[in-house]
């Protein structure tokens, strides 16, 4: 495996986050929460489209064609591309003005989770909430300081999630059919000096790639052992997530910051802000999305 990734797109980004793979159009979505800016990027086609919008975007999920479940600042939304029309969905947090969204994704069953967190990230302010095909909206931990990298095993068994200042991956029991968890365990522990846990993903395997914030990379670990396997080194400092894409989901795209960077650390890493991408020699899972799959 390279343990060093490519720079894809030089985007500058202050915050780019949720990096999602839609494996039927081939097409990577990934978000600059702060710049408020959702990005559309074709490999193929080397084109990476963007769409602004007048509040923070933490994380994207694909629904039916050309339509999109966004998490926002100020709650849930549907985003129809092609009429640009944004519609709010819900926010179950309408009383608390200073939390945003942030990451989020979909398990098998089609529900989206997300979790909350204040902006300037005060404790245990947040929560992970399930929004559910049908439409509701479950708290389903709380609280949470700052709710962020999600998976599920390929087995469907476990639940991995990362609320960042623990510094861990925690591993909760998952029921698929109710979408219930139960707190299982210590996934990974991530040591202080490889910087803090951000985004997540994971593999064919059912090993889990974490991103760095303040790291400077992504690390790839056994969460039934808690052992580091493998590390890659990226040029940005504060990683923020990862996700398989590309045509056999071999290719892992990483998505950094520039937020938080001083004088010197930008001097250091002036790709900060940049979409990478690695070749690895195992594979990813596809993506869900919400609803039916």
């Amino acid at each position: 495996m390279e343990n060093k990734a490519m720079l894809v797109l030089d985007s500058q980004s202050a915050l780019g986050e949720g990096p999602h793979w839609d494996h039927k159009k081939k097409i990577l979505y990934w978000v600059d929460i702060i710049g408020a800016k959702l990005h559309i990027h074709d490999p193929e086609k080397n084109d990476n489209h963007t769409i602004q919008f007048d509040q923070f975007i933490s994380a994207v999920v694909p629904e039916q064609p050309g339509q999109l479940i966004l998490a926002m600042q100020h709650g849930l939304y549907r985003y129809n591309i092609a009429l640009n029309r944004l519609t709010k969905i819900c926010n179950p947090e309408e009383d608390k003005v200073s939390n945003r969204f942030n990451d989020g994704k979909c398990d098998s069953k089609g529900s989206f989770w997300a979790g909350t967190m204040d902006l300037d990230g005060k404790k245990d302010c947040g929560s992970l909430y399930r929004f559910d095909t049908d439409g509701r909206i479950t708290k389903v931990l709380s609280p949470v300081s700052i709710s962020n990298g999600i998976a599920w095993s390929p087995d469907k068994k476990f639940m991995y999630f990362i609320d960042t200042p623990t510094n861990k991956v925690s591993t909760y029991n998952y029921e698929e059919t109710t979408g219930n968890i139960s707190y299982h365990g210590t996934g990974a522990e991530i040591p202080v000096e490889m910087g803090s846990p951000d985004g997540m993903t994971i593999d064919a395997e059912g090993m889990i790639w974490v991103a760095h914030w303040g790291g400077a990379m992504v690390s790839r670990w056994d969460p039934y052992s808690s052992k580091l396997l493998d590390t890659i080194q990226i040029a940005a400092k504060n990683v923020t997530s990862c996700t398989f894409g590309g045509e056999n989901l071999d290719e892992l795209f990483i998505t950094t910051a520039r937020d938080g960077l001083n004088e010197d650390d930008l001097a250091a890493y002036p790709q900060s802000g940049g979409l990478f991408k690695v070749k690895t020699s195992v594979k990813g899972l596809p993506a869900n999305h919400y609803g039916s799959q």
